[in-house]
């Protein structure tokens, strides 16, 4: 199964829309991620991450919500 994940902006390289990355924070875990199919991303703003590409902005709520989600699948598998 592929799961798709939130995280936050925290720095940005290249200015070429197409080549253009991020180092994203998935609570505590950060990867150098892909932005080129989100333009218009800035630091600070939660994106959905799927195979190391950045696939949509998502809102903070609705990242803390995911993340809750993703909390509580974690726990009912213990």
């Amino acid at each position: 199964m592929c799961l798709a994940v939130p995280g936050k902006i925290k720095t940005m390289t290249d200015e070429d829309p197409l080549l253009r990355t991020g180092k994203i924070d998935f609570g505590g875990i950060a990867k150098e991620v892909s932005l080129a199919y989100v333009p218009q991303a800035r630091i600070g703003d939660y994106v959905i991450v799927h195979a190391g590409f950045a696939i949509s902005i998502v809102d903070e709520r609705e990242a803390i919500r995911i993340f809750e989600t993703l909390r509580q699948m974690e726990e009912a598998q213990h």
